[in-house]
């Protein structure tokens, strides 16, 4: 390899383009092309990164000319299976968004594939990477067990986000695309192992085909007795209420992230206001012989936190690092199929009407 990764990017929407901005601005990555199905969308992120990028309307043929050291892929998750055995197969390393794949099993060939190949394959859990939500965790994990988890992800969309919307839910539902981060970050605060899981969904719309929903709840117990809930909505029909719940309450008290302007009016469709938090709010439910609180809640400030652009330069500089340092990604990729199985089990109960022992 030589002094510079050379990458391939993939994929050019919102994801997309933010990942191709953090290679551009990382020196020891070198884009070596630009693969979409749309011209107009990879011209148009060429043209945003200074132009002169080669471009492809097809992958096979991208990855046998530029050759890359590594593939990023940022595509619908029904083209992360191919693409990313393709990559291995081509002696490259993959950085790969979420979910990792449409189905559980293809998640666990995806793994399989990079450990048979020893390349790296780093996924894209964005709040990983985030301060605010790693401190939003380290915060949960103070106030005992067990943990009662309640969090959602609900987007009015309309227009070109709408429209990407329906072509996602060709593959895959909200619960499953979005599920996978907050399953996540449910493990990471429990740190323990997920047993049950059940789910229900609502078709809201024939604009979707029959068999689809895009309405979706999960609930998961795990082996310590805490439970979680996540919900996650889109189309033009969802509402602005309460759409950004991310709340922790433990025998000790909760920690809520309390995003004022993030759950403002039109929130729900800004990519920014998917991650933020803006302030912490920590409850402790110590009380004195008369049953009154004996501490005020405390807040940690957030406001200062990256925006997503700049979460996606971190995880990118991950990337960088584990490639150069040669990182040992074992529990990185084991964290992401066991959010997947969850997720997936969540689409059967709700398919099957019956809950999902894991």
């Amino acid at each position: 390899m030589s002094d510079k990764i050379r990458v391939l990017c993939v994929g050019a929407g919102n994801m997309g383009r933010s990942h191709a901005l953090a290679y551009h601005q990382i020196d020891d990555f070198e884009i070596v092309g630009i693969v979409t199905r749309s011209p107009e969308s990879r011209g148009k992120l060429n043209a945003e990164l200074g132009g002169g990028y080669a471009e492809y309307g097809d992958y096979a043929q991208a990855l046998a000319e530029t050759k890359p050291d590594a593939v990023s892929i940022s595509t619908y998750p029904d083209t992360h299976a191919p693409f990313a055995e393709a990559a291995f197969e081509a002696g490259a390393h993959v950085f790969i968004e979420k979910p990792l794949a449409e189905t559980v099993a293809e998640a666990e060939g995806i793994v399989a594939k990079a450990k048979e190949s020893g390349k790296k394959l780093v996924i894209g859990y964005i709040l990983r990477h985030h301060p605010s939500w790693i401190k939003f965790i380290e915060m949960a994990r103070t106030l005992g067990k067990p943990l009662v988890m309640r969090m959602n992800l609900n987007q009015q969309s309309s227009g070109e986000a709408w429209a990407t919307h329906k072509n996602l839910m060709s593959s895959i539902s909200p619960v499953v695309d979005c599920g996978v981060h907050y399953v996540d970050v449910m493990c990471q605060m429990t740190r323990s192992k997920p047993v049950r899981v059940s789910g229900l969904g609502a078709r809201l719309t024939d604009e979707i085909p029959e068999g689809k929903i895009n309405y979706g709840h999960l609930q998961v117990t795990f082996e310590d007795g805490s439970v979680g809930w996540y919900e996650a909505g889109w189309g033009p029909m969802m509402s602005e209420t309460a759409f950004f719940v991310k709340d922790v309450v433990g025998p000790k008290g909760c920690v809520t992230i309390e995003a004022k302007e993030a759950g403002g009016a039109g929130a729900s469709g800004d990519v920014d206001a998917h991650t933020k938090t803006e302030s912490l709010r920590l409850h402790h439910s110590d009380i004195d012989e008369n049953g009154e609180f004996t501490k005020e809640d405390e807040w940690v400030d957030m406001t200062d936190e990256p925006d997503h652009d700049e979460l996606c330069l971190r995880e990118q500089q991950y990337f960088r690092k584990a490639i150069v340092e040669d990182l040992d990604l074992t529990d990185h990729m084991e964290d992401a199929l066991n959010s997947m199985r969850i997720v997936a089990a969540a689409d059967e109960s709700y398919k099957t009407g019956k809950m999902i022992e894991l």
